[in-house]
């Protein structure tokens, strides 16, 4: 069996780094644990989503390639200056396979999590990802495994690798496009079948409870002085479906169903079940990401300061888009009516938060040129 992933790299990150993880950063320890225990199933499962495509999974191998015996070496970085190169080159390969926007988009959702400013997450993000490359790397080492059998192997984990993403944060990482929605309705769906495995249990409790104490009092009741056992069992039998289906007012499990698998929408684009890869890239993924990044960045936007510091990530958001538009043309008709979806289930969330960045007065005046661009963008995804 596959070393559980989240697992082995959390082992590697023994005390004495985590603590110089935070001292570099001027990190709370806590703080810091708290930033890595999010941080590490996040980068995992973005991995998984970059090898669930040829290309992407060749890429991600490459990467890995060059990560060799760079587990050693991390084990001996010390000081300042070791960290801060090694969050540098982190930050750099996390870009290349991800895209800058995720990145930036994950550092603000992580960071928001745990109470930190985006640019120490993005520092911590970029010492992380070589520790998780080397461990990746190690593992598809180890099993002798190719760009398919990677790719296979985080597929084979990405429940564990979800699983281990904190609730708070899995709910903001969803929102943020970053990973499935689904996630979370697994976790609330584990609830929702505990809480009812509770409720079953006491209703039973109180089915056979009440239906013994209707057949005990009716059998006081009866002028004959022994009952035959089949037909107290009949009353035991009829006492339950009473109280089980038919009882007004009481909590009962007659209407129980199976959970729903069907997602409610949030304004951000899902997982599409056509392939809408072209040339490498999969456009429902970076939708996807784009989408979640302008939603991050809009929901920033205060007033004039935070619209001007807004405006580079709104134009690359925006390129992105574009870039998605010019690749378009390359897909099935089917395809495109999926891609034409997937934009409209996200457009009507972004047109508000821009109607709103536009109604605070500084940022509107600041920020409308970008929203026009950014708005005629997904106008035109929409129709293509």
């Amino acid at each position: 069996m596959a070393t559980n992933l989240v697992s082995a790299v959390m082992q590697f990150l023994t005390p004495d780094m985590i603590a110089k993880i935070a001292s570099v950063l001027g990190l709370d320890r806590n703080v810091a644990q708290k930033v890595i225990a999010g941080a590490i199933p996040a980068l995992l499962a973005s991995l998984a989503d970059v090898a669930s495509t040829p290309n992407g999974a060749r890429q991600l191998t490459n990467t890995l390639a060059q990560q060799s015996g760079s587990l050693d070496s991390l084990k001996d970085l010390t000081g300042d200056r070791d960290l801060n190169s090694l969050a540098e080159t982190g930050s750099n390969m996390l870009s290349g396979l991800f895209g800058g926007g995720t990145l930036d988009a994950m550092a603000q959702t992580i960071g928001k999590f745990a109470g930190i400013g985006e640019g120490t997450t993005k520092s911590m993000l970029g010492m992380l990802g070589p520790v998780v490359l080397g461990v990746l790397g190690q593992q598809q080492r180890s099993a002798g495994l190719d760009a398919s059998g990677l790719a296979s192997l985080l597929t084979s984990q990405k429940d564990q690798i979800t699983a281990a993403i904190p609730s708070g944060l899995a709910g903001q990482l969803s929102t943020a496009g970053l990973i499935d929605g689904a996630t979370e309705s697994l976790r609330s769906g584990a609830a929702a079948a505990s809480t009812a495995g509770s409720r079953i249990a006491g209703a039973s409790e109180r089915t056979i409870s009440g239906a013994s104490q209707a057949a005990s009092a009716a059998a006081r009741r009866t002028a004959v002085p022994q009952w035959p056992y089949w037909l107290v069992g009949a009353l035991v039998l009829g006492g339950l479906i009473w109280f089980a289906l038919g009882r007004p007012g009481e909590d009962t499990v007659a209407q129980m169903s199976p959970p729903s698998t069907k997602r409610t929408e949030t304004g951000t684009v899902g997982k599409a079940a056509t392939d809408l890869t072209v040339d490498g890239m999969n456009l429902a993924n970076q939708v996807n990401s784009s989408v979640g990044s302008i939603r991050i960045v809009l929901s920033g936007i205060t007033d004039a300061a935070s619209a001007e510091a807004a405006l580079p990530k709104l134009k690359e958001a925006t390129d992105q888009l574009d870039e998605v538009g010019s690749r378009a043309a390359q897909l099935s008709p089917e395809g495109k009516s999926t891609l034409v979806k997937l934009v409209v289930v996200a457009t009507p969330m972004i047109n508000q938060m821009c109607d709103k960045v536009l109604a605070t007065p500084g940022a509107g005046d600041v920020a409308k040129p970008a929203i026009d661009e950014l708005r005629g963008k997904l106008d035109a995804l929409a129709r293509s």
